[in-house]
Formats: C-alpha cells, structure tokens, sequence
C-alpha cells in the first residue's frame, strides 16, 4: 500500500467529494449499479456478494458488489445501487451509511460477454452490519481493506473462452477470488483512498 490504512476513508471522502466520474456510452449496452458498502473507523471493510450459480448468468458464482440491473422504475442508476443491495444483502445503504459518490463506470473488455455498463457507488457505513444473502447471493461477506490491497493477495487467474486462454488480475482473500469488473471497481476505490 502507497500510504498508511489509517486515512483511507478521509482520503476516499476527500476524493470522491470533488471527483465527476467518467461515463462510458454504449447505446447498446444494458446498464447496471453496484454498491461498494465502506466501513468506517480504524479497520475499514469492503461488502461483498458470492452470486448463486445460475445457468445462462454469465456471471454465475462470481464474487461482486451487491448491485443489478437499472430498472425504469428506479429513476436513477444510483437508486438501483440502493434497491440491489438491500435485496441481496438486506442492508439499505442510504439508510444507513453516507453516499461519497461515484467512481467510473466500468464495461466488459471481452467480446465473450454481454455488452454491459456498471456505474458504481460507495457508500460509508458505520460498521461491518449483519447481511443475509439474498435470493441471488449464496454468500454475503465482508472483506477488510487491507486484505483486499495486500500486493501478496493479487493472483493472476487464468481462465479458458471457448478456445482461447486468457489471464486477468485477481484478488484472493479467504478463499474468496475478485476478479473482473469487480476487481477493476476496486482499483479505482484503492486509487481514490490513496492506496
């Protein structure tokens, strides 16, 4: 880590507060918001999802940030963050917690899946809260900063697409393996907090 754990949320605050994150246009695309749920104080904390295996979801049994896709209904991505995440954590972060804003959004680099937009949120709470997994999780945990950024922790993860082996940056943490858009959500979150 580039600077001590101990002024990642100040920093993050500071950042995000002045920050206008960038928009990725693909009319195309269908669009989606996740939370990234921070607790405060002096051993910050990441929310996370373990996603139920589900055939036909390409992102089956991969680790996330509670989130999903915008519904008309919802008026703004950022309400979709809120509505998802209670849904499959049972924790409502504008309830409980401080919207610090947004970070870029992120899209599949990979023409094996399907054109996609993820605009992500992070949300200060005050602690690492009960969550029960939703419908859609098979797990709910929640994963310290510190582990989440330990350089040890990065594995790169190879993975097979139809005949083409590909490697990408991942994050191993208590069994737990971070990779994807998620991972790359995460690297703006550690590069806003100064890490």
């Amino acid at each position: 880590m580039s600077q001590p754990l101990a002024g990642f949320v100040e920093r993050l605050r500071s950042a995000l507060r002045t920050r206008v994150p960038r928009r990725v246009e693909r009319p195309e695309a269908r669009h989606a918001a996740v939370a990234a749920l921070v607790t405060s104080g002096p051993e910050p904390a990441i929310l996370f999802i373990k996603r139920r295996e589900r055939a036909g979801d390409p992102w089956s049994g991969q680790m996330a940030l509670p989130g999903g896709f915008v519904s008309p209904a919802d008026g703004s991505s950022e309400v979709t963050a809120r509505r998802e995440t209670e849904e499959e954590t049972g924790l409502g972060p504008a309830d409980s917690g401080e919207l610090l804003g947004a970070l870029d959004d992120v899209s599949p680099r990979t023409p094996y899946l399907p054109p996609l937009v993820v605009t992500p949120y992070v949300y200060l709470v005050p602690a690492a809260l009960p969550a029960v997994a939703g419908p859609e999780a098979e797990a709910v945990v929640w994963l310290r900063v510190r582990d989440l950024f330990d350089p040890a922790l990065r594995k790169p993860l190879r993975l097979r697409f139809r005949s083409e082996e590909k490697e990408f940056e991942s994050i191993v943490v208590d069994g737990y393996t971070i990779w994807g858009l998620t991972e790359r959500v995460l690297q703006q979150l550690g590069e806003a907090g100064g890490l």
